[in-house]
């Protein structure tokens, strides 16, 4: 179903926005997330959806603006990357706390400074402890179809937080793929209209949203959140359920590819999952036998179902696109170790810190990490636990 069609991520993402049609879009640009918001604003402008497009003077307006009107009863969506997403921080967290279904799509780019435009995970690492929820894609057909389910996932009666779909800058959302489009009738039967049960201009049943909240009751709200958290593993798996029913697309919480029988396995997030899966057909043709997790729902961290899928793996190697300067290894890495700490199994686990700043990872790159990662399978012997790779002396 659908047509196939040649778009850039953020072309594609755009005409996702349009085929959802949110009441209300506040936008502000930063490279490389900007086409997202003007193609959106051309859809605006020529009559072809009926949304409220706000623009403003900063990202931290263009959160403000999103929560305003989700709080009054509106589907609203906005977009942002790197210094911008830092710059709406103070909103982000609020959002998430009001239980907020807004949707943003995030086009991952490395925080400033020294300035540099490219991709890497530092941005969205920065809000991981917020209650968004975070979903990444491996290429464009993924962040397309994530921002379909997205609405869906946030607007649950059993969920109400915001969502992020991120998507590699320039990687993905500058370059051009075949992918997919459902059908725009479709679309729009599948995401549903949004119908709030409690918003602020419902005047015959009024609410206070943002009052000082302190120790009191702040504990007991921000518990609501933790179990709200607890139910989006089902929610996602649900929707994608759905979705998969409609295109023939599925979708998991993360994809396993060549694992079943996996001693070296990778574990990765975004278009860097794609590299790996070129690399690993190389290695496995020479009989090494490697895989790939590759990561979708990052927050919350399917943790559980991470470690069921990577037993009888001998060997792991946890690749971060951000450091977190812990001295402890990337976040991506901290969370594994953290999931692998219970179950008490005897899997090497390492960290390869890697693209910072949109430095390439190539096939080749892949293939040398694999081959140090079987090494330390037939050894038993790690030289170095963290990694950071393709860093010159």
């Amino acid at each position: 179903m659908g047509n196939r069609i040649a778009l850039t991520g953020n072309e594609a993402v755009a005409l996702g926005m349009k085929q959802i049609a949110p009441d209300v879009v506040a936008a502000y640009p930063i490279t490389p997330q900007t086409e997202v918001v003007q193609i959106f604003s051309q859809y605006v402008a020529d009559g072809d959806v009926d949304t409220e497009f706000v623009t403003v003077e900063s990202e931290h307006s263009a959160m403000s603006a999103a929560l305003g009107a989700s709080a009054a009863g509106a589907r609203a969506m906005t977009a942002t990357s790197s210094n911008g997403l830092e710059l709406m921080f103070e909103v982000v967290n609020i959002t998430a706390s009001l239980r907020l279904p807004i949707v943003m799509p995030i086009v991952n780019r490395a925080i400033t400074g020294p300035i540099n435009i490219h991709c890497d995970h530092s941005d969205v690492m920065t809000i991981r402890d917020s209650s968004w929820i975070l979903l990444f894609g491996e290429n464009a057909q993924e962040a397309y179809d994530n921002l379909l389910m997205a609405n869906r996932i946030a607007e649950h009666s059993d969920i109400l937080l915001p969502v992020a779909v991120n998507m590699d800058g320039f990687i993905i959302s500058h370059a051009v793929e075949n992918i997919e489009i459902v059908e725009d009738e479709v679309v729009k039967e599948f995401v549903g209209d949004y119908y709030p049960e409690k918003y602020l201009l419902d005047a015959a049943n009024p609410i206070t949203m943002g009052p000082v909240d302190l120790q009191d009751y702040l504990f007991e709200h921000k518990r609501q959140q933790i179990e709200a958290i607890k139910k989006v593993s089902g929610v996602v798996r649900q929707v994608s359920q759905e979705f998969a029913e409609l295109t023939g697309r599925h979708y998991d919480l993360f994809e396993e590819y060549r694992l079943d029988d996996a001693e070296v396995a990778l574990i990765a997030i975004g278009s860097t999952a794609g590299t790996a899966k070129a690399a690993i057909d190389n290695l496995r043709e020479q009989g090494i036998k490697v895989g790939l997790l590759k990561i979708r729902l990052y927050r919350p961290f399917p943790a559980k179902e991470i470690v069921e899928a990577l037993k009888g793996v001998k060997t792991i190697g946890v690749m971060d696109r951000a450091e977190s300067y812990s001295n402890t290894g990337g976040p991506l890495y901290a969370d594994i170790r953290a999931a692998m700490y219970d179950v008490g199994g005897t899997a090497q686990v390492m960290n390869i810190v890697y693209g910072i700043g949109g430095r390439d990872m190539t096939v080749r790159d892949l293939e040398n990490l694999i081959t140090q990662l079987q090494k330390v399978t037939e050894t038993g012997e790690i030289e170095e636990r963290i990694i950071h790779y393709g860093v010159r002396d």
